[in-house]
């Protein structure tokens, strides 16, 4: 699709709220179509400037006019089966939480489920980073499993994000833009409050929830089973 739209216009339209009072009904449609099946296709959730990046040679379509389409893309799909959600900054289409337990009917064997050790190192990752594993070794008042740490980094929900300067100099541990994604979260700022979390059997119950819906979309990936 080669570009037939003057610039001008676009520059034009950087902050006008209604798309088609500036390309015209069909031409939004269009635009509309085309980030739609982007996002469809993509197997990772997009931000609005790699949208812009696919895009930006082809048609003359703005960053500001992308966040419009995904606005009324997201307001189109809310009361469907399939929503269109941020995460981490980024946009992806996905299957609503509470159609989740029909979608997972699909496949005969249901995810496995994760380890009490690896989400409790998880959790305490996530709410006490930068951490290392001595300091989560400390909390939990047993040792960490290599294997934990491991699997936690072969997902990507967790990276080494430098390393301490004392003796041995361990590793400093963060999560990741996919740990954000993995769990619906647009930042970290949208994690429970530890005062709403009232024990660990309930941080199991929820992740593991998560993780369910979340193997959806990642049927190769391989089954975890890490114990202490």
């Amino acid at each position: 699709m080669k570009k037939n739209i003057d610039i001008n216009q676009v520059n034009k339209c950087e902050t006008e709220s209604d798309l088609s009072s500036c390309y015209g009904q069909n031409t939004v449609i269009k635009f509309k179509m085309i980030v739609e099946a982007i996002l469809f296709a993509s197997d990772k959730p997009l931000s609005v400037e790699q949208i812009y990046l696919l895009l930006e040679h082809d048609l003359a379509v703005s960053k500001a006019q992308i966040k419009l389409i995904l606005q009324e893309l997201g307001s189109e799909y809310a009361s469907r089966g399939i929503e269109l959600v941020e995460v981490g900054g980024a946009f992806r289409f996905q299957t609503r939480s509470d159609c989740s337990e029909w979608v997972q009917l699909l496949w005969e064997e249901k995810p496995q489920k994760y380890s009490r050790a690896l989400l409790e190192t998880l959790a305490l990752i996530a709410y006490r980073q930068p951490i290392t594993r001595g300091d989560i070794e400390e909390i939990r008042g047993v040792a960490v499993s290599s294997n934990i740490i491991k699997t936690l980094q072969e997902r990507s929900w967790v990276r080494v994000v430098g390393h301490r300067e004392v003796p041995g100099r361990p590793a400093i541990y963060a999560t990741t833009k996919q740990f954000l994604a993995h769990f619906n979260l647009k930042s970290l700022e949208n994690l429970p409050t530890l005062a709403e979390i009232r024990d660990i059997d309930l941080i199991s119950k929820e992740v593991n929830s998560q993780l369910t819906l979340g193997e959806e979309f990642e049927l190769g990936a391989e089954t975890l089973s890490d114990t202490d």
